[in-house]
């Protein structure tokens, strides 16, 4: 089967084609043919820092990471112990090792049904990027009629936190963007304004909440655009520091999110997100935002293209 893999201390240029066997699922395990993966920031950023990397044997020199991220298809195989699943299911979920490839195993845990009439690029694009979107507006804790701020709004994650926010009625809602061609995607999706990264004077009157997507040296101006018992939500990949005295100054807080976390250590709550945003895309009052679908073969070009930060919605691979 093809599969894409990296060598380390590299970039999107040293993401390489490379035909292996077609993987055996474990215990708990589901083996996946594979019709859509969505590409994620997280694992751009580890291809380009070099991390994660494992020794290769065989003919293939050098060192590789798993590229994982969201997978969509069909159930090829079971694992032992698989409950809840049949061959032939159409399935979507969190591969956390090889899912740049033709087939991918999931674990079944982090694996759920896609619904009747949902296709599988929709699939990848909203379950854990909305489960994301999701998950930091609960834990911002925002009430109707308050200010939200959204970094990294363009993005698979930003685009729904967006939509997200405007449903759950938000106040003023902003969007924060790295460059101004992407003021007409974002408002699309319910911004009253658009604001840029460059630019952090300018984005107005203080706001009770920000997710930030970003982190960074986005983080400091982030926390100073909070008004007084603001709180930030840092969902993203980006890293940064935080000083104190700009939380004390403002009575403010700052709250890390990981959905990964969430899987583990709280899977009711992360399968009734998982309910409702597919009930939502049921409804039609929710559908994620896709740049495009782009072949697997050519997932260097993804990468350049969220590196580069020209993306407007999800990223798809197709295999």
């Amino acid at each position: 089967m093809l599969r894409i893999r990296h060598e380390v201390n590299g970039g999107p240029e040293v993401l390489f084609r490379e035909d292996v066997a077609v993987p055996v699922p474990g215990p708990g395990e589901l083996l996946v043919a594979v019709e859509a993966v969505g590409v994620t920031l997280p694992v751009v950023r580890k291809v380009r820092e070099g991390s994660g990397a494992v020794p290769l044997g065989g003919e293939v020199a050098g060192t590789v990471a798993a590229l994982g991220g969201e997978v969509a298809g069909t159930v090829a195989a079971l694992g032992e112990g698989v409950r809840g699943f049949a061959l032939g299911d159409r399935v979507t979920g969190l591969c956390f090792g090889h899912g740049y490839a033709e087939y991918a195993l999931l674990a079944a845990p982090f694996a759920s049904a896609v619904p009747d009439g949902a296709g599988s690029v929709d699939a990848v694009a909203l379950v854990r990027s909305g489960l994301v979107a999701r998950g930091a507006w609960e834990a911002g804790r925002v009430r109707p009629g308050e200010s939200v701020l959204v970094t990294a709004a363009a993005s698979g994650v930003g685009s729904l936190a967006l939509r997200l926010a405007r449903a759950g009625g938000a106040g003023r809602l902003v969007a924060a963007v790295s460059s101004a061609d992407k003021a007409g995607f974002v408002r699309g999706l319910g911004a009253d304004e658009v604001v840029l990264y460059e630019d952090p004077a300018a984005w107005g009157e203080p706001y009770d909440v920000v997710l930030d997507g970003v982190g960074g040296e986005l983080l400091g101006p982030a926390v100073r655009a909070l008004a007084t018992g603001g709180r930030l939500v840092a969902y993203g990949s980006g890293g940064g520091s935080v000083e104190a005295y700009e939380l004390l100054v403002r009575g403010a807080s700052v709250t890390g999110f990981q959905i990964r976390a969430v899987a583990q250590g709280r899977p009711e709550v992360y399968e009734g997100w998982r309910r409702e945003l597919w009930k939502a895309y049921g409804d039609g009052s929710l559908r994620p935002a896709v740049h495009g679908e782009i072949p697997l073969a050519e997932a260097a070009r993804a990468h350049a293209l969220i590196e580069e930060r020209r993306n407007l919605g999800k990223v798809v691979l197709i295999p």
